[in-house]
Parts: C-alpha cells; sequence; structure tokens
C-alpha cells in the first residue's frame, strides 16, 4: 500500500471517530437526563426491575442480528448482487429469528423477570426486538459506505432523547395509572421504533429498494450458518457488559440492581467511543486484509486503540474521582453504587485492548477469537458468582456486592485484552499495544488536581469545577507529551486535510465495490 493510501485510512479513521464523537457527547447529554428521570421519578426499585429485563431484550437483538453488524461489510464487499438486496437478506433473516425469540419471551417472561414482579404491559417489552435488529444492520450498512452520521442521528439523538422524553411523559401524563408504573417499558419500546425510523430513510435514500429479489430459503439458511461464529463473539462481548446485572438479579433485591444499573450506565459512557471508530474500523481492515497489508492491519489496530485508551482513561478520571457527586445526581440512594462506578471505569479501559484486537481477529480467526470470548465470559461469571457468595458470607450489602461484581468485570476484561492482542500480533506478525508509557504522567496529574477538587471544594463545587479540569489538565498533558503527528489527525478538521490524505479514495471503493 502506497504512504498516500495508508494517510487514507488513518483519516478516514479520524473522521469516522470525530462524527461519531460528536454523537457520544449527544449521547451523554441525552443519558443522563434519563437516569435522572428514572431514579427520581420512578425509584430504584422499578429502575431494577426494568434492567433486569433489559439484559435479555438487548441479548435477544444481539443474537437475532446473527453478527451482521460487523460481518455485513464483508458481505458487501465480497457478493456480486445488489448491494440493497444483500441488506435485505440480513433483514429477513433477523425479523425471522426476532419473531421466534419475542414469542418465547411472550409466552414465558420469568427470564426477564427475575424478581417475579411485572405487569402485562411489562411483557410488551419483546416488541422492541424488531425495531433493534433492523436498526442495527441498516446502520452497518450505512456505515460501510462511511455515512456515520446516520448512526448519530439515530443512536445519539433520537433514541436517547425519546427515551427520556417518554419516560417524563408516562410519569406526569397518566400518573397513578398502569402505564405509569410500566412508564420505563413504555418509553424503551417508543425509543427503539423511533430510533429504526431514523436508521431506515437514510438506508432506502443511500442502497434504494431490493432489485429482482425474493427471500429464499436457503440462501437465508446459508446466510445464518456463514455468521455464526461472529454472532456468537457478537453476543458473549456483549454479554461479559450484561452478565453481572442478570446475575445480581438472581442474588440481589431489585433496588440493589437499580443503583448498580445507574453504575453501568454511566461507566458505559466511555464504551460508546468504542463504536465511535467501529464502523470505519472494519471496512478499513477489511480492505487492508483483502490486500493482504497485514502490517498497516496492525497499525490501524494500535492506532485507533490509543485513541481509545486515551479518551477512555480521560473520561473515567473525570467520572470516577467526583463519583460520589456524579451518582448523587440521580438520587441520594444511589451514591451507594459509587465504588462499583469506579470498577466499572477501569473495566472499560482495561477492555480496549480486547475490543479493537477483536476487530480483526474476527475476519482473521473468527473460531479462536470465539473461543476465547466463551472462556472470557465464564470466568466472568466463576469471579461474580464467587466474588457475590464471598460478600454475602461477609455479611455486607447490596452496594459491595455490586462493587465485587464490578472487580470482577475489571478483571476479566484485563486477562481478555492481553490474550486477544498476542493472538492477533501472531496472526499479524507485528506488535499489538495500546499502551504508552506518555499516558503515565496525564493520568497522574489529573488524578492529583481531581483529587485537591473533591477534597477541599463542596461536592456541587468539585463537580461543576473539578470534572473540567480533571479534563482540562489531562489533554494538556497528552496533548504535548503523549501525541505524534499520527494522533493529531483525529483533531484535523476536514477543511485543513490535504487531498491526497481525505479518503476519498476510501469512500468511491465503498460506494462502488458492492456492485
Amino acid at each position: 500500500m502506497s504512504a498516500p493510501e495508508a494517510s487514507a485510512d488513518i483519516a478516514a479513521l479520524a473522521r469516522g471517530g470525530r462524527t461519531n464523537f460528536l454523537g457520544f457527547l449527544l449521547r451523554l447529554a441525552a443519558r443522563l437526563p434519563f437516569l435522572f428521570i428514572a431514579g427520581r421519578l420512578y425509584g430504584a426499585d422499578a429502575l431494577g426491575r426494568f434492567a433486569s429485563a433489559m439484559v435479555m431484550i438487548e441479548l435477544s437483538g444481539q443474537l437475532c442480528t446473527l453478527g451482521q453488524k460487523r460481518g455485513l461489510a464483508y458481505r458487501l464487499s465480497e457478493d456480486e448482487r445488489h448491494p440493497a438486496n444483500i441488506v435485505a437478506d440480513g433483514m429477513v433473516l433477523s425479523l425471522v429469528i426476532a419473531a421466534v425469540v419475542g414469542a418465547l419471551f411472550w409466552v414465558f417472561p420469568a427470564p426477564m423477570f427475575p424478581s417475579g414482579h411485572y405487569s402485562q404491559i411489562d411483557r410488551l417489552l419483546v416488541l422492541a426486538i424488531f425495531p433493534s435488529t433492523q436498526t442495527d444492520i441498516a446502520l452497518a450498512a450505512l456505515a460501510y459506505r462511511y455515512d456515520v452520521a446516520a448512526t448519530v442521528r439515530s443512536r445519539s439523538i433520537v433514541e436517547p432523547w425519546s427515551l427520556a422524553v417518554t419516560a417524563a411523559a408516562c410519569f406526569y401524563l397518566a400518573h397513578g395509572t398502569p402505564i405509569a408504573a410500566s412508564g420505563l417499558a413504555i418509553a424503551y419500546i417508543v425509543s427503539q421504533y423511533t430510533s429504526a425510523v431514523a436508521a431506515l430513510v437514510p438506508l432506502m435514500r443511500s442502497y434504494g429498494a431490493p432489485r429482482d429479489w425474493a427471500p429464499h430459503p436457503l440462501r437465508i439458511a446459508r446466510l445464518m450458518i456463514s455468521t455464526m461464529p461472529v454472532a456468537a463473539a457478537d453476543a458473549v462481548e456483549w454479554g461479559t457488559r450484561k452478565l453481572d446485572i442478570f446475575i445480581l438479579g438472581y442474588f440481589a433485591a431489585p433496588e440493589a440492581v437499580g443503583i448498580y444499573y445507574v453504575a453501568q450506565q454511566v461507566a458505559s459512557l466511555p464504551q460508546k467511543l468504542k463504536t465511535s471508530f467501529e464502523p470505519i474500523l472494519g471496512p478499513v481492515i477489511t480492505r487492508n486484509l483483502k490486500l493482504h497489508n497485514r502490517a498497516e492491519v496492525a497499525r490501524q489496530v494500535c492506532q485507533v486503540g490509543f485513541w481509545i485508551t486515551a479518551a477512555q482513561a480521560g473520561i473515567a478520571l473525570a467520572l470516577g474521582i467526583p463519583g460520589r457527586g456524579v451518582m448523587g445526581l440521580v438520587g441520594p440512594h444511589f451514591v451507594g453504587g459509587t465504588g462499583a462506578l469506579a470498577f466499572l471505569l477501569l473495566a472499560e479501559v482495561s477492555a480496549a485492548t480486547a475490543v479493537v484486537s477483536e476487530a480483526a481477529l474476527i475476519y482473521i480467526a473468527r473460531i479462536q477469537n470465539l473461543l476465547i470470548s466463551l472462556a472470557t465470559i465464564a470466568l466472568q461469571a466463576v469471579l461474580t458468582i464467587g466474588g457475590i457468595l464471598v460478600i454475602g458470607r461477609l455479611g455486607l450489602g447490596g452496594h459491595a456486592r455490586g462493587a465485587s461484581a464490578a472487580a470482577a468485570l475489571m478483571v476479566t476484561l484485563g486477562i481478555a485484552s492481553i490474550i486477544k492482542s498476542r493472538l492477533l500480533a501472531r496472526l499479524l506478525g507485528h506488535r499489538i499495544n495500546n499502551w504508552r508509557l506518555a499516558l503515565l504522567p496525564a493520568v497522574v496529574s489529573a488524578a492529583a488536581i481531581g483529587a485537591l477538587a473533591v477534597y477541599f471544594l463542596p461536592e456541587w463545587a468539585g463537580m461543576i469545577f473539578g470534572i473540567p479540569a480533571i479534563l482540562g489538565l489531562y489533554c494538556w498533558v497528552l496533548w504535548h507529551r503523549g501525541f505524534g503527528p499520527d494522533d493529531r489527525v483525529l483533531f484535523r478538521s476536514a477543511a485543513t486535510e490535504s487531498p491526497g490524505t481525505d479518503g476519498n479514495l476510501l469512500l468511491s471503493e465503498a460506494a462502488t465495490a458492492p456492485n
């Protein structure tokens, strides 16, 4: 690969990351109001029951997409049929599986509600599986053509804001009715359907309608078989972030689960940074693998991995040091989840290497990646249950159980990062490492100023002044001590990029390759 093409790859990754990073900020602005509404209006108990149901609903959505969020790019680059026909096959397959899974959960709702408390309206959550799968496939198809803005609109604006607004409307407009009691479930269903509309409209504009297409059972069956390894890896990767909630639902009261859910939602905000690059990283990796340019794949994985690690570490410091105040915004009862929040934020940082390594492994070592993922989630289950049982023997409460589950996740994801990065390095023949010593002075200086702010200022002032101070000093030190020319491409505006490195080559190839 020539130097201009390699620069174009990095420029495309950076541009996609910038666009979706805006989505991350918008999602942050919408997620916090929802947590405030859910915590203050509905309470920890209702939020805990909602969280337990979400684990099964979202897991079902992951399984029903059958890995097409990442596997679709490969099929679009290899299949000679009209791209709209390829996307339609994937959507039909997901709808069929979603119908089966939804019917099972409607008949047997107990896995969604381990506490045994639910209403008929709550059971309607199974209807959210259908739009969730279609949205994922539509956004994956649009990302293949480098339309990341559609993901921002659908997932970062429409979905979270419709969730927050509908939850508030159900509580105030139907107060004292079954609708208000199940307002969180109704809000989630509404958010999934509105998000689907925001994804399907640009999909039709970009791909158009299928041509001379009809669903064929054998073709759909072959597609299902080919996507199973990626689907299983996706489900396991997602499951590692939700298994703790599922286990807590059986070992702790709904209130403790609700508090842990809030901590998890705050901590998962840095995880969204991964999705800032994932839609672009997949097509770029497949392109270089097709050219047998494994050195460039390793370079891209390390580059994006460092960007994600650096960003997640900064956000973890900003949210973790004033953690009591952050959790207290949702309600005074949620402060007990501060310990869990700290471990969950560290877990996101430790997971970054595994995440970017897997982005390449799913194309060159699907089965090995799947086996490692299965071992990872098994280890997490053992550590989580073991920790909860030990905490119970010591007579500690639900908050300690939540912190134990979060610590188990942190350890598990750290081990997975080491194993997956070493496997990828061996297969590519090049070292994979997201960590740089330059992160250390940035972390130490930001932690110091954050600790001073929390210690000397009132809680509200510690957040108002401490969080910007932590992020500001962290970014300043990292920019001057840790960022090189390739790193700074992430912050280069499109107007300042040279024509040779603007990624137009990639955009044209993405638009024409499937045809």
